[in-house]
């Protein structure tokens, strides 16, 4: 009997055992043995032909339901064409030249038999070209004992095969291997096992190769997922606690730092989810062992309103557009204090809050209040929030806004009249005259007791008492408006009542020192907090009574230097005012420590480094004129920087002058040094391998911490088996306000005129003032394409003779590139529009040239390649033609997509394939373009091109080390191995007394995943 690690050479032969291990990376005997069944025939089962995979390797077990000789090329050529049957479908073999005599003899009508051979379309119909095939039912004097014996049982397994093995071979291979599984040496601890209820290995490995029952399918299955999650659980959890021995700087948070600084002119609070995982990612930064923490999500921050609303200055209301740093704004106390930080939002859904007394305020959906509910103190609420809990249980309005203090204001305009005197024409007048029914913005913006004595004069003259209140009687709209206006900058509250003609009668309430009449007995009528105005009396609160929904509008935030985080918004309303990775940046900086960041592209290191100098503003300055005293340096770092500029950022590095550094690969090159390394963030995690980040945090004078960002959706199985060495955070909220996106597969090959009809979508959204991307696989400038391959989408003359199916010459073909397309687009479908490309060798100024043109809109179309995946913002994109798309992973259109539907517009996304419609390129294709949902999307993905090698560098399926295990469908297995993983090497680090499973471990951890795993 052989051993399992026996060559399989020795035991089936030398040119078998090649096969095996040229195309099946099979080279034990104890790797056949894990070469499991992919399904099972039942007998006398016909698999429907209909479900056939295109452009796959498959075996059927079919009928033949006709068979018949064709000649071609004038008789001098002749073809067997048999065609298979099964209920559901039917399938075309087909055979040519002195290769039909044999199948001719054997597949006559009625004949059952197992085929395999590579799915392909010929006419528009599914064929097999030259398949193999093993007869079922021969005669009893045939030389097909053997496989009638094989057809005999109940259960025939189907192998996983190529085009040089069929799936009845393999079987052959294992029968001559399985004796040898009585050899296996079972990882699982005996407790484990019985107290899982799981069969034994080696009776495992029987019933999975040759079954009697579907029971015996389902309790080897069950048994050797467990192998596999427990083993590699135990792997991971290993590397665990490894990682706790290993020595690290703790970094503490510091009181009165950088990161209170910042902290302190946000205008952001954290959301409840950046609050967890902001306290996750500190506690670990404050260990003396490396943090490894995996942060998953959009990270985005709100509290923005509408570049319309307004904000009270010094000087009256100026728009939010119009704010910049410096500028000076009141805060709801009555001082003031300045905007020191301008943080633009792009485009959102905005919201509008309609308050008791007719006066409104917009807002995006995560913009801040602080509000009152009857009975309770204050407390800060997002506008999602005050919607979703608008009414209290009596079915009223249940929250309700504080006023701001009255401060003086003054326009800088002259006011010549006196400001009583003004008030009293126009009260007179009550809107007779077109024109003089509004009051003069000099008496609008001007201290307190101008202010006043204009409002006294209006109510002397054209109002009085009225059942407690001061009513000013049939005030044109305009003038209502203005009244109102000036109740509320005095801290008071006005509400509009229509009588007729689109007059109002406007109420008043002020506070105690600001009297509505001159004439003090009028004013002694006023009974503050009378039923005629319920909102007044102390603090005049004016209650939420609706929140509308208004549509897309462009938002922005401010940041005000005040202890409060608060501002005055439109119509005197008090408003308050994600940094997750940037504030664990922060706080390492302030601990001494230095922080990198890894970005996948230079568009995106250029963005973050970027968006981080200016939300940090000053504080980025550190050691520069104008720079802040408890600053710090912040530097960019890429390959394609001019010499100078990055001698002076290494220098900074080495020197510690700079506290964080932004780059890309280049941050990973020997000549980078770092004073004292503390914390390295990677974004977008799964653009880089293992062995980069390896080499960036082995730059730490001890291991420095790590986080990981990505924004692309991981489903938590996924998260738990291959980052498994990994703590997982993950931010499940997701950018508000975004448009709809609609894709759509463009089968250019099949419909030609259908990619006409893309560019003339394009076209119509630029002929709309949008603009739009066209993504290409490659530049375009690099190698000659690869030998035999064919230009274009067809193949040479005879191509079906020669039975070259169409996906084979789709893919033989050189992907089309950014260079090549753009000139097609200028000179034909988009000639006329202003096109430009953008892609990875460019200069970086040009880069940036390009980049700040198209966003300025001095652009309509961008050709690009994946550099814009992330991190590139143009809300005015509407639209995307993906170029081959079939060449990019689901994960990757899912993120090229998310570049359109950024604005007030919908979105449109079109996928171009050449490749036929049965193939699993559109499948995948046409999973893309039917959700948005990245976490269906990366289920999808995942199943299509499985988890890659958990414990090695493979990025997709080709080296996965699990071969039973699914982690999409195999949650609750993966989760128990882990608990029973880290129970186990807990109380048992050496597993010293489990040395099966430390056989198994050596199995499973050959030294190249060995130093992969110790690398993390």
């Amino acid at each position: 009997m052989a051993a399992l690690d026996e060559p399989l050479k020795k035991i089936l032969g030398g040119t078998t055992a090649k096969v095996l291990a040229e195309h099946l990376d099979l080279h034990t005997v104890g790797d056949l043995l894990h070469h499991y069944p992919r399904r099972y025939a039942e007998r006398g089962e016909l698999t429907r032909l209909a479900d056939l995979p295109l452009d796959e390797h498959v075996t059927v077990v079919a009928q033949v339901a006709d068979a018949r000789v064709l000649k071609f090329n004038g008789g001098r050529g002749q073809r067997l064409e048999v065609t298979l049957t099964d209920g559901s479908g039917r399938l075309r073999l087909v055979f040519f030249g002195k290769g039909i005599h044999k199948p001719h003899k054997d597949l006559l009508p009625g004949r059952r038999a197992m085929f395999a051979g590579k799915v392909s379309v010929f006419h528009h119909k599914l064929q097999l070209a030259h398949p193999e095939y093993e007869l079922l039912d021969r005669t009893a004097d045939d030389d097909g004992d053997d496989a009638v014996s094989a057809f005999a049982n109940q259960l025939m397994p189907i192998y996983p095969a190529c085009q040089q093995m069929a799936s009845w071979k393999i079987t052959k291979a294992v029968d001559a291997v399985l004796p040898s599984a009585q050899d296996a040496v079972d990882p699982l601890p005996e407790a484990l096992r019985e107290g899982r209820a799981l069969v034994p290995l080696t009776e495992a490995l029987l019933k999975i190769h040759r079954p009697a029952s579907k029971a015996d399918i389902a309790d080897a299955r069950s048994r050797l997922k467990w192998d596999e999650a427990f083993v590699l659980q135990v792997a991971l959890a290993r590397r665990r606690r490894a990682e706790t021995q290993l020595p690290a700087v703790a970094r503490t948070l510091v009181k009165d730092g950088i990161l209170d600084a910042f902290d302190a002119k946000l205008p952001f609070t954290l959301t409840d989810g950046q609050q967890k995982v902001s306290r996750e990612i500190f506690d670990d930064l404050a260990t003396e062992h490396p943090m490894h923490r995996l942060l998953q999500g959009e990270v985005g921050s709100g509290k923005a309103q509408p570049l319309d609303a307004l904000v009270l200055t010094p000087h009256g209301f100026r728009p939010m557009g119009e704010m910049a740093v410096g500028t000076e704004v009141v805060v709801p106390s009555g001082e003031l204090a300045v905007v020191d930080g301008v943080f633009p939002q792009g485009e959102r859904e905005v919201w509008r809050l309609v308050l008791s007394d007719g006066s409104a305020v917009e807002c995006d959906d995560e913009h801040l209040w602080i509000v009152a509910a009857r009975g309770t103190g204050e407390r800060v609420l997002t506008t999602r929030e005050l919607r979703a809990d608008l009414l209290g249980a009596d079915g009223r309005p249940k929250w309700s806004i504080a006023p701001a203090a009255p401060v003086d204001l003054d326009g800088g305009e002259a006011r010549p009249l006196d400001p009583y005197e003004v008030g009293q024409a126009l009260g007179d007048g009550s809107g007779a005259r077109p024109g003089d029914d509004r009051v003069p913005a000099a008496y609008r913006n001007a201290p307190l007791k101008d202010r006043l004595a204009v409002l006294q004069g209006l109510m002397d003259a054209g109002g009085g008492p009225a059942g407690g209140a001061a009513v000013f009687r049939e005030a044109a709209g305009p003038l209502a408006d203005d009244l109102a206006w000036l109740v509320r900058s005095l801290g008071g509250g006005a509400r509009l009542e229509p009588v007729y003609g689109g007059a109002y009668d406007v109420s008043v309430a002020l506070p105690d020192g600001y009297p509505p009449f001159r004439d003090p007995a009028r004013a002694h009528a006023v009974t503050p907090g009378s039923d005629a105005h319920p909102e007044s009396g102390p603090g005049f609160h004016r209650t939420i009574q609706a929140i509308e929904h208004i549509g897309r509008k462009p938002v922005r935030c401010i940041s005000v230097a005040h202890p409060d985080h608060a501002y005055v918004t439109d119509h005197f309303t008090v408003t308050h005012n994600t940094m997750v990775a940037l504030r664990a940046m922060l706080g390492v900086v302030d601990s001494g420590g230095q922080a990198a960041m890894l970005a996948p592209t230079e568009v995106l290191a250029q963005q973050h480094h970027r968006s981080i100098t200016e939300m940090m503003g000053e504080l980025a300055e550190g050691g520069m004129l104008g720079g802040a005293e408890r600053g710090t340096k912040v530097v960019l770092l890429t390959g394609s920087m001019g010499a100078a500029a990055r001698r002076q950022a290494l220098l900074d590095l080495v020197t510690g002058e700079a506290g964080i550094v932004v780059g890309t690969h280049a941050l990973i090159e020997d000549k980078v040094q770092f004073h004292d390394l503390g914390l390295v963030v990677v974004d977008e995690q799964h653009r880089f391998g293992v062995e980069q980040r390896d080499a960036l945090r082995g730059k730490g004078k001890q291991p420095p911490h790590l986080l990981v960002m990505t924004a692309t959706p991981i489903p938590r199985t996924v998260a738990m088996t291959v980052f498994g060495d990994l703590e997982t955070s993950v931010l499940d909220q997701l950018p508000a306000g975004r448009s709809p996106i609609a894709s759509h597969v463009v089968p250019a090959k099949d419909k030609p005129h259908f990619l006409a009809r893309a560019w003339d979508r394009v076209r119509e959204e630029v002929a709309a003032g949008h603009q739009g991307y066209v993504v290409c696989p490659r530049i375009g400038d690099e190698e000659e394409p690869p030998k035999g391959a064919k230009k274009g989408a067809s193949g040479s003359k005879g191509a079906a003779a020669k039975e070259s199916s169409p996906e084979d010459v789709a893919e033989k073909r050189p992907p089309l590139a950014v260079l090549d397309i753009a000139e097609q687009l200028t000179t034909g479908p988009l000639d006329g529009l202003r096109v430009a490309v953008l892609h990875g060798r460019m200069a970086p100024d040009d880069k940036d040239d390009v980049m700040r043109r198209f966003a300025a809109g001095e652009l309509d179309v961008l050709v690009a390649t994946t550099v814009i995946e992330v991190g590139v913002n143009v809300p005015n994109a509407t639209a995307m033609v993906i170029m081959d798309a079939d060449r990019f992973g689901v994960s990757q259109l899912h993120q090229l997509r998310g570049r359109v539907g950024r604005g007030s517009a919908p979105g449109l996304c079109l996928l171009v394939s050449e490749m036929p419609e049965a193939s699993p390129a559109r499948a995948r294709l046409a999973a893309v373009a039917g959700t948005l949902d990245g976490f269906e999307l990366s289920r999808i993905d995942l199943e299509q091109r499985r988890e890659g090698d958990v414990l090695g560098q493979a990025q997709s399926g080709v080296r996965s080390s699990l071969r039973m295990l699914a982690v999409i469908d195999d949650e609750e297995v993966i989760a128990a191995a882990r608990d029973e993983a880290t129970e186990l090497v807990a109380a048992d680090p050496e597993l010293s007394g489990y040395p099966e499973l430390r056989i198994a471990l050596s199995a499973l951890l050959d030294d190249e995943r060995e130093q992969y795993l110790d690398k993390g």
